[in-house]
Order: structure tokens, then sequence, then C-alpha cells
């Protein structure tokens, strides 16, 4: 068959076509050549010179082959040029490399300049698009923060999601099984069954028929099964229960916890304990006399529960390594209290120089006298321990402790505590020479040197005091000991503690200015006493400041912390006195002068007040502020005809705008409307351009129902002080008062105008639209006002309240994240906390924002109006007593009563009782 095939196959197949061969020619067809051709053209019927060409030759296989660049034109890009690269089969040299890299160099560059603004650009457009198109997850962000306030029985109550399926599919039927006759698994029993033998009725009937319908059944009693069944099932439930009350046999609690002693303390893997124990058996057999080893396996077998293990394993490595203490310590631990004496009595053999052997014995005895007898046998050994001295004179009474310390210095000369214990037990002239005798053993220690001052000091010699700490400074100097201030500071605090007020005042005298820059002095010695005064340490801090003062008696800002520090934690006299001092360095310190005429004056000494207020006069005799005090001294007092003489003089004497002012309000007080109008007048010829005279011209006016003149009044204030933010608002309020409500939009708007980013001028514009039942308008200003000042702490304040209740706890989140330090944010989440009776949560806001800013009277009102609502008497006491020592000035619930003319003799408590009567639950 094979050679059949090679017959038939033709011998030019598989061999190259020779030269000039154009397939088709005999059938007609032409060959043609083109333009790129090389040679001249020729017709198709030409054959070519060259006949015998050589082959084609053959590429090796590790020749790579070679790409065809296409550089057709289509292919050439004007920045890319073609498609390949032209040099690409070029060697690549080093120039070449270096170029590339200079490039490579210049496009990161490049790159990285534009890296700032190509990240920002992509960032807002990001922004912009999540503004557009929200997540799902952002839109519900909202009610996903509600879920935090759901109850559990909240979340029981909500409602399934309905259901998508039909009624069939939501109420299938219940499976109706029907157990199967045994007629039918007789019947299935025989059909599975082959006969070859004919029975009577098949050899009657012919083999085929049958007498009756269906198959014959076998003679099969299924009673007997029943029964049979009943009685296996009887005899498994009797073997757990028994046959007269029918209680299982099992006791549950014993059966729990015979399987919870079963169970390992170990909750970790068992494979882990098996390796461990392999590793540490190893390393016991490799280096049995390696003490960590032996107490490592040991307390693997304790973790895992197996104690004899731990202990046959410790015991064989006190065996290995007698001369380890943590060996036999550990053992001690793992073994029985009665064999431990044992184990430490041998441990002690084998080495008698171990203190923790000595206490370990020691803690194993239950009596006080075995104690003793232990710790005497080990300082018979050891001597020299200072822990062991320690702990035996801890078990003495007074007496024996006192000699045995006098035993233990000898044996521990370089311990201070022994040498300060012993000095403590003696008398006065023992101490001072056990002292002494510590001094000289002991000659770079500062202890001992401070425990010599306290013994003068409680001995009635104070002024050796002073002398031994400053020569405890130049002995320990001596020594080349480093005077650590900050250690000395210390010391002087304890000093404190432990009332020895003499040696703390000492100790601070002499080490405050060591290691102190002279321009750092101040600074350093202010911040110390701040720092004492934080630990309740109030005599260092005064000793501080005194030394200052001495250093710095000109000092103003030094004379005004310290008399803060005196009224803050000291008594009235040491603070008249203080400030005595102050005034006589300082004459031209106006606040010193008005500290101690209102000193003198809270005492009830309104004589001594006037005599300080005349030397102030002769110090600074055109102060304006110890006019305007002078003058609230007599009007405190009911002298207002010497206020007014006083005022006058002052008009005189020292004009400015804020005495004509005070002189006006006085005449406004004592209800001289007239002659407060003459007073405004003559000051306003001098002082145009102070606000708060226009002001009170205006409310002047308008008290006297001149309606024309007080908006003329108002309007020429404007145009002197159109920053006057008050005024503004006094003008668009008289506006509302007279229902000229356009009037008022158009007044705030102006003022706005003027003075733009101003958040009490946004806030009126708000609330006018909300009284005018523009809610819209509200809310349109509101956004406004936001964009204008977004930290605007009143503005998000108003906001909050001005949302529907369920968007408030959002808003107020909101707020609190912009806001976080702000009193009226605090105080708006209080009322909302309140608002919601959250009433745990509305007091710790309240507390909170009345301790952030204490000079806030409306958080003050709402925390006091709280307590009477929901709190006890003594907290109202206590609300109430915070609030006359913070004396607070501002709030606009407050300002409204405590500037009202008419309540101008009303104290603190007495705003604080009627601004809380003003002010409404929040709902």
């Amino acid at each position: 068959m094979a050679s059949s095939l090679s017959k038939k196959k033709k011998a030019f197949m598989g061999m190259p076509a020779p030269l000039g061969y154009v397939p088709g020619l005999g059938r007609g067809a032409t060959g043609f050549t083109t333009r790129s051709d090389i040679g001249p053209a020729r017709e198709s019927g030409d054959i070519s010179d060259e006949r015998h060409a050589p082959p084609p030759q053959k590429k090796k296989e590790d020749e790579p082959e070679e790409d065809d660049e296409d550089l057709n034109d289509a292919n050439y890009d004007e920045e890319f040029g073609y498609g390949g690269s032209l040099f690409k089969n070029d060697p690549y040299e080093k120039d070449d490399e270096e170029a590339d890299a200079i490039y490579e160099a210049i496009d990161k560059r490049q790159d990285e300049k534009r890296k700032d603004r190509r990240e920002k650009r992509f960032k807002e457009e990001v922004e912009k698009f999540r503004q557009e198109r929200p997540k799902i997850q952002q839109q519900f962000s909202d009610l996903k923060r509600k879920l935090t306030d759901v109850s559990y029985d909240e979340w029981l109550t909500i409602p399934e999601v309905g259901d998508a399926r039909n009624k069939r599919q939501r109420n299938p039927r219940a499976e109706k099984l029907t157990p199967i006759p045994d007629s039918v698994l007789a019947k299935s029993a025989m059909l599975n069954q082959e006969t070859t033998v004919l029975n009577t009725m098949e050899q009657k009937f012919g083999g085929i028929t049958s007498s009756i319908s269906g198959l014959s059944t076998p003679d099969i009693d299924m009673k007997k099964i029943g029964q049979a069944r009943n009685t296996l099932m009887d005899m498994k439930l009797t073997q757990v229960s028994d046959s007269v009350s029918g209680q299982t046999v099992v006791d549950p609690k014993g059966y729990l916890t015979d399987l919870q002693s079963m169970l390992p303390n170990y909750g970790g893997d068992i494979n882990d304990i098996k390796k461990a124990r392999l590793l540490l058996k190893s390393v016991r057999e490799t280096n049995p006399n390696h003490p960590p080893a032996w107490i490592a396996s040991a307390r693997l077998e304790e973790v895992v529960g197996k104690m004899q293990a731990a202990r046959n394993l410790i015991m064989k490595g006190t065996e290995q390594c007698p001369k380890s203490e943590d060996v036999w310590l550990e053992a001690a631990r793992l073994l029985p209290q009665d064999i431990s004496k044992g184990i430490v009595a041998q441990a002690v053999k084998q080495l008698p120089n171990s203190v923790k052997l000595w206490i370990k014995a020691a803690d194993l005895e239950t009596e006080l006298k075995a104690k003793k007898k232990v710790f005497r046998k080990a300082l018979e050994n050891i001597p020299n321990s200072v822990k062991l001295w320690k702990a035996a004179i801890e078990l003495e009474e007074e007496e024996d402790a006192r000699i045995m310390l006098s035993r233990a210095v000898e044996c521990c000369s370089q311990s201070v505590d022994l040498w300060l214990a012993l000095a403590r037990l003696e008398t006065y002239e023992n101490a001072r020479k056990v002292l002494n005798k510590a001094r000289e053993n002991i000659p770079t220690d500062r202890q001992i040197w401070i425990m010599a001052a306290k013994l003068e000091e409680a001995n009635g010699n104070l002024n050796m005091v002073d002398k031994i700490i400053d020569r405890a400074i130049k002995s320990l100097e001596a020594n080349r000991v480093d005077i650590n201030r900050d250690q000395w500071l210390s010391d002087a605090v304890e000093c404190e503690k432990s009332n020895n007020v003499k040696t703390c005042q000492a100790i601070i005298r002499n080490v405050i200015g060591i290691g102190l820059d002279e321009e750092d002095q101040i600074d350093t010695w202010t911040e110390d006493a701040e720092n004492c005064t934080q630990q309740s340490a109030y005599e260092c801090a005064r000793a501080i400041y005194a030394h200052a003062l001495s250093v710095y008696p000109s000092k103003r800002d030094l004379w005004l912390a310290a008399a803060y520090f005196e009224k803050d934690n000291g008594k009235r006299e040491s603070l008249e006195t203080l400030l005595q001092k102050a005034v006589a360095h300082c004459p031209k310190a106006e606040v010193l002068w008005l500290m101690a005429a209102k000193s003198r004056w809270l005492a009830d000494d309104v004589q001594g007040a006037r005599g300080i207020l005349a030397q102030a006069f002769g110090a600074n005799p055109n102060s304006e502020e110890i006019w305007l005090a002078a003058v609230k001294l007599e009007s405190e007092n009911k002298e207002y005809e010497r206020a007014r003489k006083l005022l006058a003089k002052a008009c005189h004497n020292a004009p400015t705008g804020r005495v004509f002012m005070k002189s006006a309000k006085l005449e406004w007080q004592l209800n001289e409307l007239d002659r407060a109008l003459q007073i405004v007048d003559q000051g306003l010829e001098s002082f145009g351009d102070f606000a708060k005279l226009w002001m009170m011209k205006g409310q002047l006016l308008e008290q006297k129902v001149m309606i024309d003149r007080a908006r003329e009044a108002y309007q020429e204030g404007l145009r002197k002080c159109p920053a006057s933010i008050d005024l503004w608002l006094l003008y668009s309020n008289l506006e509302l008062r007279q229902n000229q409500v356009i009037r008022a939009r158009s007044i705030l708007e102006k003022g706005r105008s003027r003075n733009p980013k101003n958040e009490l001028l946004w806030l009126h514009s708000i609330r006018l639209e909300v009284n005018a039942d523009n809610r819209a308008i509200a809310l349109n200003q509101m956004a406004r006002a936001m964009q204008e000042c977004p930290n605007s702490g009143v503005l998000w304040a108003e906001a909050i309240f001005l949302e529907s209740k369920p968007q408030r706890k959002t808003k107020s989140i909101d707020a609190l994240k912009v806001c976080e330090h702000d009193a009226n944010v605090l105080l708006a989440v209080s009322n909302l906390f309140w608002s919601e009776r959250k009433i745990q949560k509305a007091r710790e806001w309240l507390n909170r924002t009345v301790k952030l800013e204490p000079d806030l009277g409306d958080a003050w009102a709402y925390l006091y109006k709280f307590e009477k609502t929901h709190g006890t008497e003594e907290q109202q006491n206590d609300v109430r007593q915070k609030c006359i020592q913070a004396e607070p000035r501002h709030g606009e619930q407050w300002t409204k009563i405590s500037k009202a003319i008419d309540n101008w003799k009303m104290k603190t408590e007495d705003i604080l009782a009627k601004c809380a009567n003003a002010i409404q639950i929040p709902t």
C-alpha cells in the first residue's frame, strides 16, 4: 500500500519552484512586476537570466526572527513617529541609557509640578459628583444615626418586610402522611421474590388464574411484630429510668460537675501543649542544669491542670539545680504549705545567703514568734541586707524596733531609710546625734538634711530651719552632688503635706533660683506657683510668689498673679496685706487699687474702701477707672448725692465718653430723665463717636414716648457709628415695636451690608422672619448666614431649633462637629435633651456648658430652671452659689434683665431667679 502511494506522488511535490515559474502560465495567466521591483520591467513570459540562483538559506533555530518594520505613511504619527521604533535594531549604548534617564527625570518633574493641581481638580470633581449624585448610604445617614436611639422593644415592634409570594406559597398546606398498610408492604416483598414451585391454588387453576384478585399474602403475624417492638422500646427506657417514679437515674448536676472536672483549665490548642512539652523536654535533656527549663516545664503542667506532674518536675529541678534560688522558690509555691516549709529549709541550707528564700520561709510561718525567729536567723547569715532588717523591724514593738534599728544602721550604714527611721523613734537630742552620724556616713543624700530641718521645726527651733537647708545646699555642692531643682520642689510639697510649713518655705527660698537665667525667672516662677496650686500646695505657691516679688517688686503682673492667688485660695486678711504692699510698690496700677477697695467693700468696710480710693486719687488723679469705682461705691451704698458730685468732678477733671454715660445712667436710674438727656447731649458734643451715648439717647426718648425723636437719634448715631451692631439692633427693635416689619427688615439688611459676616445681625434677621411666619424665608436666611459665618455658635444654636423635631438631632450633631467648644451650641444641645425628657443627659450637658463658659448668664439660668423643675433643693442651692461666685455678665436673656433700668439694684442671685422665671422650658 505504501509503494502504491509513493508511485502516485509527483516528484516535484515539496520542492521549491524553478526561477521564473509563473503558476497558470500554460492556462493563459500572465505574470507582472511593479516599479518597486529591482531591474528592468519584463514581460510575463520572459525568463530571468539567473536561472540557477542559490536556494534560499534556512534560518537557524537560535536566531530570532526579525520583525518587518511597517514604515507606511498610514502608520506615522506626528508625536510618536512610526508604530515601531526606527532604531530598535541598533545597539543600546550607554549614552542612550543616559538620555533615556534624563528624559524620564524631566517627565517625572513635569508630572510632580502638575500633581497637586491635578489631584485638587480630581478631588473637586469627585466632591461635585458626590453632591450631585450622592450614594444611597449618604442619603440615609441621618436615618441611620437615629437607630442608636431605638430601644429593644421598639426594634421588636418593627413590622416585617412584605412577602411577595402568592397565597399558596405563603400558606403551604401541611403535609399529610398516611401510614402504609401492612398488606402493601407484604405485596411489595412478594413482587421481588422468585419461586419455581406451584402451590395448590396454582395447580388447581392452571398456574395463571387465581381465585382472588391480586397476589396471595404470606402468613405474617403483624400483631406479634408490634408487641416485640414495644418490648424492645420498654427495655431501653427502663435502662435510664426508675420503674416507680419515672425520674432519671442519672444525676444532672453531678454529671455536669464530673464533666467540668474532666475539662482542662487551659483553653488553647492541645497540639501547642504537646509541642511545648517536647521543646522543654529537649531543653531539659540537653542542659539539665538550666533552671528556667525546669521552671517553665512545671508552669506548663500547672497551666493545663496537672499539678502533680508540675510538682514532680520542679522537685527534679531542685535535684538538678540545687544552687538556683528561683527553682527553690517555684517549688515552695507549687507544693502544699506543710511540705513547702521542708523545701525552704533545704533551700536555705543550700543557699544560706539568699534574702528571698529567708523572706519566703518567714512568710510560710503562721505565728509571729516563729516569723521573728526566722528573720533573726536570717540576719545572722546576712547582716548587711536592708530588706531583711526592714522586714524584721516591722514585726517588732517600738522599743525593740529602736534597738534593732541601732544595730541595723551599724550593719547597713549606707541605708538612708534606716537612719531616718531610727531618728523618728529617738528623742530630740538622740535624733540630732543620729542624723549627724547619718550625714557623716552618707554626705550625698538630701533627705537626711530635710529630716534634720523637720526635726528642728517640730521642736520650735525655727531659726535653725533656714540655716540647715542653706548648709545642705552648700554641703551637697561641695560633695559634687547635682542640685535637681524639681526634686527639691517635690520635697517642699511633701513637707507641706506633712505640716512642715517652715521647712517647705526654707526649701523654696534656697532652691527656687538655682539653674535659671534672669530673663526666664518670672515665667518659670509663675509656672511653678501654678503647678503647686494645682497640687493644693498653697504654702509652696505663696512662698514662690513672695520670693519672686522680693526679687522683682515693681512688676505689676506678678503682684496681680499673687493677688488673684490670695483671692482664690487665701484669706481676706492675707489679700489685703498683699495689696497694701502692691500699691506701695506699684502706685500707678489702677487695678490693684480697685481690688484693695473692693476687698474692703465686700467686708462691709465702706470707710476703708473710701480711704483706699482717696489714696488712689492721689496717685492717679485723672484715672477714669478710679473715678467710676468711687461712684459705684457711693451708689451701691445709696449715697446718690456723693455719687453725683463725684461724677460732676469726673466730667470736669477726666472727661470721657464712659464718664458721661455713667453720669447719665445714674440720673436715669434715679428717674431723672430730663437731666439724663441733658448729660447725654453734653457728652455727645465732645464724644459724638461714642455709640453708647446714642443708644442711651434713643432709649430715653423712647421711654418718654418720643418715637420720632428716638428714630432720629438712632439714625444720627448710625451715621456717626455705623460699626455699632447694638445700635442697629436697637433701631430695628424700635420699628418692630411700632409694627413696622418691612422697615425693620430693611434696617437689618442695611446693617448687614455695612457690617458683613456679623452673626448677630443675621440672627435677628432670621428671628424677624420666624416671628412674621415666613418660615421659608427664615430657612433661606439661615442658609445664607451659614455661608457667611460657618463657625458661628449662635447661628448653629438657632439652626437646631429652627429645624423640625425629627431633624434636630442630626443638626445638633453637625453643629457639634463644627463648634465643639462653643457654649451656645452646648446650651442648645442641653435644651434639646431637655425637650426630649432625657433628664440625666440634659443635666450633664448643662453643667458642661457652665463649666466651659461661666460668664454666660443664660446657661446658669437654664441650669437653675432645670434644677427647679427636676432637681432637689440641695442641687438648686449649689447652682445658685456657683452662679454668685462666677458673677456672669453676658447672655441674651441675662442682659435683658440685668441691664433693664428698673433692675439696676438687683444682685446676681435676684437676676438668676428672675431670668429663670422668664425663660421657657424647651419643647
